[in-house]
């Protein structure tokens, strides 16, 4: 298997635990890292072309990716 590029472990070294310890306690913190999850997926398979879509979708998808990533920054942070 690769390694799909852009997991939170990788863009939140330092606070891989917080995030671990928010998805067991708060249901929408952990709705929204399943969420990024998927659509972290869906762009690393469209970028690899193991699922092609147009460039469109491709970049709307990486836009979504960015706004997960950034509302998980914003939880975060607003609890640290």
């Amino acid at each position: 298997m690769s390694h799909t590029p852009h997991e939170l472990a990788d863009d939140f070294p330092d606070e891989i635990d917080e995030i671990h310890a928010l998805k067991e306690k708060d249901a929408h913190f952990a709705r929204l890292v399943e969420r990024y999850h998927e659509v972290n997926r869906a762009v690393h398979r469209a970028e690899t072309r193991v699922e092609p879509v147009s460039e469109e979708r491709e970049e709307a998808l990486r836009h979504h990716r960015v706004q997960l990533k950034d509302e998980i920054a914003r939880e975060l942070h607003a609890r640290g």
